[in-house]
């Protein structure tokens, strides 16, 4: 990335303050390429090895997972808690117009959970402090994939598939690869539901009587079989895939660049990317932690704004 006179100011959370994310903003920031492509202003406790210009509070219980005891489960809701604070004021920090966008760093669901702040994740809880609907789009430059449904159990996932949540993602998804990615005319292909979608029926009709109607009303092409499209769509016939639940489209992604990929939220009336993976607590700590695709988050975060 090439520095220029009028760069971007972003914030940097710094995720959960047990796992890898204070150490991959800190290895982050110290890269050449990320150091001149932005101002920034880290979010998060002070105490974990970064130094933090808006902090929430502090940390000082160390990294890695906690015991499986009271006081461990003490701990974990301490850690979920910062990870909350960090997100809402980043928020605050973009709302006010002091930054234009924001790098999230890994949080442990969970702990978000036991800190207080009952969101699955960031996407959901960006969200809802934004008050507009959203899409999660993982990008690489080999394969962009969007959830039409993101953190829900598989047994939930039947009856969240409305028409109006599919055509809405299709909308939102249009709209981001037009704004943000410069696509003129996406070509969007939507993964089918079932195996083989449904095989005319044998393995269920969701994929006739649902998503067929979906994307022919809106322009795209499918439902296609997962076991093609994600090829199809590497291979340069599609622009991103929309996949009709979490894991079907996150194994594409991170099979095609895990390490590399970015979480894009399409939606927000501001920029946000992370990195691909999770908060790492078996590593944190250890300096083993990759900063690969927190590097690309950044990038992708400046490259968005540039347009």
């Amino acid at each position: 990335m090439t520095p220029t006179a009028a760069v971007p100011t972003l914030a940097i959370t710094l995720g959960d303050p047990r796992g890898i994310g204070p150490e991959i903003v800190a290895t982050a920031l110290a890269t050449p390429e990320v150091a001149g492509a932005a101002r920034f202003v880290v979010v998060g406790p002070t105490g974990c090895g970064v130094a933090v210009d808006e902090p929430v509070g502090e940390w000082t219980e160390g990294t890695g997972p906690s015991p499986d005891t009271p006081e461990g489960h003490a701990r974990d809701a301490r850690a979920g808690a910062l990870a909350g604070r960090a997100i809402a004021r980043a928020f605050e920090l973009v709302q006010g117009g002091r930054v234009q966008g924001i790098v999230t760093a890994p949080i442990d669901k969970a702990a978000l959970l036991a800190g207080g702040y009952d969101f699955p994740g960031h996407t959901e809880m960006l969200e809802a402090l934004a008050g507009t609907p959203t899409v999660m789009m993982l990008a690489s430059d080999r394969l962009r994939v969007v959830l039409a449904t993101t953190h829900i159990a598989l047994r939930d996932v039947h009856a969240a598939l409305t028409r109006e949540r599919l055509e809405r993602t299709v909308r939102i998804t249009r709209e981001g690869l037009r704004a943000g990615f410069g696509i003129a005319a996406p070509r969007i292909a939507l993964c089918a539901l079932n195996p083989h979608a449904g095989d005319h029926g044998r393995f269920g009709r969701e994929d006739d009587e649902l998503l067929a109607p979906v994307a022919q009303a809106m322009g795209i092409a499918g439902p296609f079989p997962a076991d093609t499209v994600f090829v199809r769509a590497m291979r340069g016939e599609f622009d991103c895939v929309i996949a009709p639940y979490h894991d079907v489209g996150m194994t594409a992604i991170k099979i095609a660049s895990f390490g590399e990929g970015v979480n894009v939220t399409l939606g927000l009336p501001f920029v946000r990317t992370s990195p691909d993976h999770g908060t790492a607590l078996d590593i944190a700590g250890q300096g083993r932690a990759s900063a690969t695709s927190f590097v690309a988050a950044v990038r992708t975060a400046v490259s968005l704004l540039s347009r």
